[in-house]
């Protein structure tokens, strides 16, 4: 997850679609899974059905990781990711956890310390029938880990220099396509540890994000090769949304497919064209500054407390619409918390830490 430092120059547009992004995650949430993960819980007068959010949090994730590895050691760039996703994550699922305990709300999951201490190992995508989530949301934050350690591995080798970080690329979507039917056909129970463990499903996504920044500044894909590489990200993006229905037989989510498509299109526009300076007031700048800088804090912290806000503001009777409200200002308000006594503090220190035990040549990398 990208986080503009203060006194960024990066465009307004940027910070407009990331707070969209996390916006469209906390709506999926409070309106379409509190209803599927708790059926006590009421159907919402608006509810957003798609998953179109966080995949592209991954794809812009993907695009700023191309845009900040070159600056400094690839060590320094790769331990600034570290620095800004592990403490947040850490502290934020120790939260959940004592939140959820305290103000347990009768027949949903009680977490157990056994369950925080897997939580913390990220072990759901490996084999999740054993393993429970503390808060479903966090499933980008291993694949993003994974992500940014291929990247600072494939810049140290020729594979992420020239044509073949482009072979690369092609390698990542057209692979995991490739096994689609092994994937829909009762695969075997080590398949299916390894695929979901390495997040193959998702690969597309990091194409994506690479494509986008190679097209929109380096000049490195030129439009037709890059219309054809998005293009099977998005062939990918449907492909893999399939999943049985009701009857067993398996269906494809268009709709959030078609969502991430668009919302692909957006962050290559944003990407290559004109800042939206003409089309955001200059009184707006600063709220949608503020909100995209914790919009990772409020990615980690809306959903299972958001859910438990809906579910105490049923119970007193509430509309829908206002036990909408309620989660989303409730992921607001513990997300900039978190980002302000937990994300930021520890990623400065970290990268203080690492600047005095790891002196560099010229000046250090900004690590975003």
């Amino acid at each position: 997850m990208v986080v503009p430092r203060q006194g960024s120059r990066r465009k307004i547009s940027w910070d407009v679609v990331r707070a969209g992004c996390v916006t469209l995650v906390m709506l999926y949430h409070s309106t379409t899974v509190s209803v599927e993960f708790h059926p006590e819980i009421e159907p919402r007068t608006f509810y957003f059905p798609y998953q179109v959010g966080a995949s592209l949090l991954l794809v812009i994730s993907a695009y700023f990781a191309c845009v900040t590895i070159g600056r400094g050691t690839v060590l320094r760039y790769w331990w600034g990711r570290i620095a800004r996703l592990l403490p947040a994550f850490v502290a934020g699922s120790l939260i959940i956890f004592l939140l959820t305990r305290a103000y347990y709300i009768e027949g949903w999951f009680w977490p157990r310390t056994r369950d925080l201490v897997e939580h913390l190992l990220m072990l759901w995508h490996w084999m999740p029938e054993e393993f429970e989530f503390i808060d479903v949301s966090h499933w980008t934050i291993p694949l993003q880990l994974m992500g940014f350690t291929a990247a600072a591995l494939l810049y140290r080798s020729r594979w992420g220099h020239g044509n073949r970080i482009v072979w690369v690329l092609w390698a990542a979507v057209l692979l995991p396509m490739l096994q689609w039917p092994i994937r829909a056909s009762a695969p075997s129970h080590l398949y299916v540890v390894l695929a979901d463990g390495f997040g193959l499903h998702r690969w597309h996504l990091f194409v994506a994000g690479v494509a986008i920044w190679l097209w929109s500044s380096k000049g490195r894909l030129g439009n037709t090769h890059f219309a054809a590489l998005l293009a099977s990200c998005m062939v990918a993006q449907w492909l893999h949304s399939f999943a049985p229905d009701t009857e067993g037989m398996l269906s494809a989510d268009l709709g959030s497919s078609v969502g991430v498509s668009i919302g692909l299109c957006v962050v290559a526009l944003v990407a290559r064209g004109p800042d939206w300076e003409g089309l955001i007031p200059r009184s707006a700048y600063k709220p949608i500054q503020w909100y995209a800088g914790i919009s990772y804090g409020v990615f980690l912290m809306h959903q299972s407390l958001g859910h438990m806000v809906v579910r105490r503001l049923q119970d007193l009777g509430a509309p829908t619409t206002v036990q909408t409200l309620g989660m989303i200002a409730t992921g607001v308000l513990l997300g900039w918390m978190l980002t302000r006594v937990v994300e930021q503090p520890a990623h400065r220190y970290l990268m203080e830490v690492y600047d005095k035990f790891t002196p560099e040549r010229g000046a250090p990398a900004r690590a975003g």
